[in-house]
């Protein structure tokens, strides 16, 4: 059956590079005269904690702007991460329901997320509730491949996604309401004004309600999700520093059926509230001090179990231009965590506290490029880590760039670890080594290929190991360990009204104690997408062709089909005012899972108009 698997995967993906090839081919017989792919390069901030023009990183980045959100009608910020390779996504059920994204190959709790660079992961076993970040509150997405443990500390193994969210102030105002299949809802408001020369307010509410489907692929009953979001920040220039204070939470109720089959429910809260004062200590130097608090919460409705997070972290950073050549970045970094759960009875609670210094040098001199970060992390129950980043690029040309990375990443055992269910006080940080090598060409403004292979190893990965088979007791131990090894490739393309990217990986990431495939991780992943604006209508086409994975099963493993998914977009500005957007989703209505017994949208049509009154003026 694996070959068969494989052979729709590849007779799949050729499908697509010819649907692609001929859009190319139209492409370059209308395509207009343009800056080059994407125009003026972009500056992103996750990559090394500094602005930096994304052609000057070297690591590999993915960047969502807020032209392709606006295009997309997704319906949350997972929706779009899935359509870039080496990102895999498991979810259990439809809108709402927990969600797993793994990159290039790593644990899913590996990956650090952050909005407006507070950390959103929880300190207890939950994952990170990226799907509750509706996208009509996003500015930009930015995503970065391989390990940052040496800027942003524990977690940061497989990368870092960083959701911006938008500066109404700035923008103007804008109201948007959506209906879609499974009786799904939306409405928003985001927008901002200046109270004064120098204040400056943004706001942003978003509301989203579904019906759903059963999440179960054995159960019949409709769950559910609602979420109420809000955000609200002031900006105040006060000489020549710079104050913005934030926040911004998601509430809600999440519907889904049990272990049992029985539907529950459970209540949802994640909040972030956040104060980053920017100010000069020189010509050269600046300063910036953030204080940020995070509440994360689920509360069962059936029950009295729970999970709660409460973190507060002090972050100092100075950067210092020093002349033409170095970019230095040195930064402390505090917090204290109080992690608790309630589980079948079980209680457990546990505080936390961390601290770490780390320095950063950026090098730019002729055709060399380098980055070099170094990270000492005392965290209280794992014990110290020291972590780094090593990168260097060379410019063969104008054109093209060839450049090596190497880099560790750790995650510390968060409180589930240590003291829920199997939980071990004594377990040590989970620890990482990543190697990459790679090649950028741009042949001409309208084209870029990228080409990459890397290696990680992991090991002293945390594992539950039974003790007793009879009542299933047991202890989790730092016993595992993991390599991921793959090559990577993307290229992008955009002149005049097209826009297009291909991106494709081939990885194996492989548990070496058994030399089995890592679980609800594809080899194989190739994914497009396409744009053609036409007038005042943008339409495009999205498509993902994933391989088999292995996914959890009794008494052994089982195999998920590979898939393909498309999904036909389209964005008609009717005036400068008004904009409606449509999606079309899984149109080949594939039937497909995420994860082994849950469920996924059939085809579906969602439908949103967009009101700007300040675009017009």
């Amino acid at each position: 059956m694996h070959g068969v698997y494989a052979m729709i995967f590849k007779r799949s993906a050729i499908r697509l590079a010819a649907l692609l090839g001929s859009a190319l081919a139209a492409a370059n017989a209308q395509a207009a005269p343009s800056e080059g792919v994407g125009g003026p390069s972009e500056v992103i901030v996750t990559a090394t904690r500094i602005p930096t023009p994304v052609d000057q990183v070297l690591a590999p980045t993915i960047v969502i702007d807020r032209a392709t959100l606006e295009r997309s009608a997704a319906g949350d910020a997972t929706d779009l991460l899935r359509f870039n390779a080496g990102i895999d996504i498991a979810r259990n059920g439809g809108p709402g329901q927990s969600t797993s994204i793994f990159i290039r190959g790593a644990e899913s709790n590996h990956t650090l997320v952050l909005i407006d660079g507070v950390r959103i992961n929880p300190g207890t076993i939950g994952l990170a509730a990226i799907q509750d970040m509706p996208p009509d509150m996003i500015e930009r997405i930015e995503v970065v491949k391989g390990p940052r443990s040496a800027l942003w500390g524990t977690d940061a193994i497989g990368g870092v996604i960083n959701i911006i969210t938008r500066r109404g102030s700035r923008e103007g105002w804008a109201f948007e309401a959506g209906y879609g299949d499974y009786d799904t809802r939306k409405a928003s408001l985001n927008g901002g004004f200046g109270l004064t020369d120098a204040v400056g307010i943004d706001l942003g509410v978003s509301w989203t309600d579904s019906a759903g489907f059963p999440t179960r692929s054995f159960d019949h009953v409709d769950r559910g999700f609602d979420n109420f979001s809000v955000k609200a920040a002031m900006h105040a220039d006060l000489g020549a520093a710079n104050l913005t204070v934030r926040h911004w939470q998601a509430t809600g109720t999440t519907q889904y059926t049990d272990f049992f089959v029985q539907p529950v429910d459970q209540d949802f809260a994640t909040r972030t509230t956040a104060a980053d004062l920017d100010f000069p200590l020189g010509d050269h130097v600046s300063g910036q001090v953030t204080i940020s608090h995070l509440e994360d919460r689920i509360e069962q409705n059936q029950s009295t179990d729970y999970l709660r997070t409460r973190r507060d972290t002090a972050d100092l950073r100075v950067d210092w231009r020093a002349g033409s050549v170095h970019t230095l970045g040195f930064g402390a970094i505090y917090w204290q965590e109080q992690a608790g759960s309630s589980d079948f009875g079980t209680v457990m609670r546990a505080d936390t506290n961390s601290a770490s210094v780390y320095a950063q040098d950026q090098i730019s001199s002729g055709p060399h490029l380098a980055t070099l970060a170094l990270r000492y992390t005392d965290h209280e129950t794992a014990g110290t880590a020291v972590t780094w980043n090593a990168e260097y690029g060379y410019a063969l040309s104008d054109s093209t760039r060839v450049y090596a990375l190497a880099g560790t990443g750790f995650r510390a055992p968060d409180a589930t670890d240590r003291y829920g269910y199997g939980g071990n006080p004594d377990l040590t940080a989970e620890r990482s080594r990543n190697y990459e090598i790679g090649v950028r060409h741009q042949p001409s403004a309208q084209h870029k290929i990228e080409l990459s292979a890397f290696r990680t190893e992991i090991r002293d990965l945390i594992d539950f190991v039974v003790l007793d088979y009879e009542t299933f007791d047991g202890i989790n131990r730092n016993i595992a360990s993991a390599r991921i090894e793959g090559v990577e490739a993307a290229w992008s393309y955009a002149d005049g009204p097209w826009q297009a990217r291909v991106s494709a990986i081939y990885q194996d990431p492989r548990n070496l104690d058994d030399d089995s495939r890592l679980l609800r991780r594809a080899k194989e992943s190739v994914s497009v997408s396409l744009a053609r604006t036409l007038g005042t209508v943008v339409l495009g086409l999205d498509l993902l062709a994933s391989g088999d994975r292995k996914d959890f099963g009794f008494p052994k493993p089982v195999t998920l089909d590979g898939y393909v998914l498309a999904n036909l977009t389209a964005r008609w500005q009717v005036t400068p005012l008004l904009a409606l957007v449509g999606r079309v989703e899984n149109l080949f209505d594939e039937k497909y899972e995420l994860a082994h017994d849950y469920n996924t949208p059939r085809r579906g049509v969602y439908m949103a108009v967009q009101f700007s009154p300040q675009r017009g003026k």
